[in-house]
């Protein structure tokens, strides 16, 4: 277990006591509270979003947003990129019914202009679901190569509209993308032998200029899940694993010019946060997930109010100040570990997580609310640092967030009392995620194959041909040719046993006068 470094900066006082950092993610909570929809929308009361973080979403992962991330583009600086997650925990091998967005959803990433805690855009992606062949349980028929490729069974489109918001009620709605092919699960080399193309045919440009992509990639957030395991195995022997290593989610992604977004070259700033509304019973849409800022609903919000909190509007954040600037973790860690907690109340916390930092990301007359910020005029840098503005990178978290931040840390570490005075270098042990991201929109990694886990090799693993024993079988030969030999002909005589049975009871049925 070893504690995080920071380019400029000596060992911090906490050197050592590093496996708390996941146990304090949750914190990066503590100051990101609220971002819900338009009220013009009218959804009815919310579950929660995020990986697994409440009992009612846990069990709708189609509607379940993971992360939200806006960034300006690194090789484009004048667009800015939003992506937005959803369908935690995808095992790439789960078959055959492979990971798909929901068909009576709606999924929306909101842009506020001008830091009044009210969404002035609207981006809203909708799916429908296309099946060839319904008389099969099969994903694909064959080999795939293309989008439109006739040995894929399942495929997906999906619209894009723009609606324009003004005091939370909708004024003007324009389609912007119509039918557009998703990119599909990646079920394994011998089903998409060229995955990176299917991806790439996915990606595309929209006649406003926006650039648009919707499929599965691998998730990009990286951290130590295990503190749900009374803190780390009660004793800090579980840390340092990437849990969500090996694992896809359903990823939609915009690169957008980047003038579409801001209110103004004068006012920069944009609040940008996430929902998903799905339809009910009455007709109607009932906002069941929300996201803007990492880890907020995880481990700050008490029990009693998480409904509660997805269910408000960023305009109604107020209620929520509370868990903010007095939060809970830091007393419990103090508790735990002895590690003393800031003293409250947390205004850091506050203008880190609910309002932007003056001067780099906060808009004039801004109301508090849980939002990602994003200083659009901040041009990237051509080498990131993983701790983005304490590293004196402010074009990283929390400004925005890119996917190669390392929001696990850079919260730790402001929770814990980074900006009032208590420096330190916590962290988790895991600095960056498991793959890299790719260079050019949508930027996030190609998702894990359903053929990525361990083949059969030699004497040693077991094999489907031979009834799961071992290629040397149980002759003791070792002789895996023999084996495979005996195996394809008892297949043989299965098919030839299947087919006589066949014709006979196609001769029996038309004795009867009826066809087969």
């Amino acid at each position: 277990m070893t504690a995080t470094n920071r380019s400029g900066r000596g060992p911090g006082a906490f050197r050592g006591r590093t496996g708390l950092a996941a146990l304090i993610s949750g914190t990066l909570a503590a100051g990101a509270l609220a971002a819900a929809g338009v009220n013009a929308l009218e959804p009815e009361a919310a579950t929660a979003s995020s990986h697994r973080e409440a009992p009612l979403i846990s069990g709708q992962p189609q509607y379940d947003n993971t992360d939200v991330y806006a960034f300006v583009s690194p090789d484009r600086a004048d667009t800015t990129t939003l992506v937005a997650n959803w369908l935690p925990f995808e095992d790439p091998a789960g078959g055959p019914n492979f990971y798909k967005f929901a068909h009576d959803a709606q999924y929306d990433i909101h842009i506020d202009s001008d830091g009044d805690a009210q969404g002035d855009l609207l981006y809203r992606w909708t799916f429908k679901d296309h099946v060839k062949n319904g008389n099969t349980f099969l994903y694909n028929t064959g080999p795939v190569t293309s989008l439109d490729d006739p040995d894929l069974n399942f495929t997906q489109t999906y619209d894009i509209d723009l609606l324009r918001l003004k005091n939370q009620h909708v004024k003007s709605t324009t389609k912007i993308a119509d039918d557009v092919p998703v990119a599909p699960s990646n079920v394994g080399k011998a089903s998409m032998p060229d995955y990176p193309t299917l991806r790439k045919q996915a990606v595309h440009q929209l006649p406003s200029g926006i650039t648009t992509f919707a499929g599965q990639a691998d998730d990009p957030f990286f951290l130590d899940l295990r503190v749900f395991d009374l803190l780390y195995g009660g004793d800090l022997s579980e840390v340092g694993d990437d849990t969500l290593k090996g694992y896809n989610v359903n990823s939609v992604a915009l690169q957008i010019p980047t003038h579409y977004l801001q209110q103004s070259k004068k006012q920069p700033v944009i609040g940008i946060w996430s929902t998903t509304q799905r339809a009910n019973a009455s007709g109607g849409w009932t906002q069941v997930s929300r996201l803007g800022m990492p880890l907020t609903n995880e481990v700050v919000v008490p029990l009693k109010n998480k409904d509660k909190f997805n269910a408000s509007s960023p305009w109604n954040d107020a209620d929520f100040l509370p868990f903010v600037t007095n939060p809970e973790l830091p007393k419990l860690i103090e508790g735990i570990y002895k590690i003393k907690a800031p003293a409250e109340p947390r205004n850091d916390l506050v203008s880190v997580f609910l309002t932007g930092v003056k001067g780099l990301n906060q808009p004039p007359n801004v109301r508090p609310a849980e939002a990602l910020r994003l200083n659009t005029s901040i041009k990237p840098t051509a080498s990131p640092k993983r701790l983005g503005v304490l590293d004196g990178d402010n074009a990283g978290f929390p400004n925005g967030r890119r996917l190669g931040d390392d929001v696990l840390d850079i919260a730790l570490q402001v929770v814990e009392g980074e900006l009032v005075g208590s420096k330190n270098d916590l962290g988790d042990a895991v600095d960056a995620n498991d793959v890299k991201f790719e260079a050019s929109f949508p930027y996030v990694a190609l998702p894990a194959s359903g053929s990525d886990g361990p083949t059969a090799k030699g004497g040693t693993s077991r094999n489907a041909l031979n009834g799961g024993a071992g290629l040397s079988g149980s002759t003791g030969d070792g002789n895996s040719n023999t084996l495979l030999i005996t195996s394809a002909a008892a297949a043989g005589a299965g098919v030839l046993l299947i087919a006589t049975g066949l014709s006979w009871w196609r001769r029996r049925r038309r004795s009867y006068g009826t066809g087969f």
